[in-house]
């Protein structure tokens, strides 16, 4: 069977725009930018980060952005104008990797503000998929409904389904491993996976965090891991019959 390649994904923040959505609403928690890329490295590899705004006025996002390796692009609000400014620099970007870098298939808008809509259509006229964040306060209609996907950053941290919660009887030198095959688990089911294989559970494992591996936590290997998620009732598992591989079921304890 061949599988399935990764899709590569380029990241457009409208900085100013998502930041003043979330402080016109109702929530008073900072904004987190990791947030969104944590739901972002569900659907492939993010190979590109660009960040738009006047920096001068948002100096306390820079090094949280700068952490999360988000180009940063400065432009100065010199007039009325100014926000304008960032909006094309923004397209003007995003059409020159759409028209040179094949390779990147997904393109995410991170912004509510309708300007983009010809963006989004434009990306998809060209074979791109085109995901789109905000939140509910400053997202247009017109935006939502022209991107193929659209989540809300309030909602992002709602998963399908509640996760296990680690027992403090786990060795604390697995606890990591383990919270990370959580998280991908609950990620995978987000997303619809219809079959979970355990090669599906580790790639989203390592996209999560690329310095992932099994052994550094004491498996011999992964299908090891997965065993000792099932005997703690974090996971279900059973076997393919075709390859003989593990499938993760769900969350809890079943049989194989």
């Amino acid at each position: 069977m061949v599988a399935e390649r990764e899709s590569a994904l380029a990241v457009f923040l409208d900085f100013e725009n998502l930041v003043i959505g979330f402080e016109k609403g109702k929530a008073r928690e900072r904004f987190d930018i990791n947030r969104i890329l944590e739901r972002l490295v569900e659907k492939g590899k993010v190979v590109v980060k660009k960040a738009y705004c006047d920096w001068h006025r948002y100096q306390e996002y820079k090094q949280e952005l700068h952490n999360a390796a988000f180009e940063i692009i400065d432009i100065p609000k010199r007039s009325k104008s100014g926000k304008n400014s960032a909006d094309i620099r923004l397209v003007v970007d995003a059409m020159d990797l759409c028209y040179n870098k094949e390779h990147i298939d997904t393109f995410a808008i991170l912004s509510g503000d309708s300007d983009f809509s010809p963006l989004v259509s434009k990306l998809k006229e060209n074979g791109k998929h085109v995901i789109g964040f905000a939140t509910k306060d400053a997202a247009s209609s017109l935006l939502v409904e022209n991107c193929d996907e659209f989540s809300f950053y309030e909602e992002l941290t709602e998963g399908v389904t509640k996760p296990p919660q680690l027992s403090t009887r786990i060795p604390k030198d697995k606890r990591p491993a383990y919270q990370l095959l959580i998280d991908s688990v609950l990620a995978l089911m987000r997303g619809n996976a219809d079959v979970m294989h355990s090669s599906l559970i580790k790639q989203t494992m390592k996209r999560k965090n690329p310095a992932f591996s099994e052994s550094r936590y004491g498996f011999r290997t992964f299908s090891d891991l997965l065993e000792g998620a099932e005997k703690l009732s974090l996971i279900g598992l059973r076997e393919d019959a075709r390859s003989g591989t593990y499938v993760v079921t769900g969350f809890g304890k079943a049989s194989r």
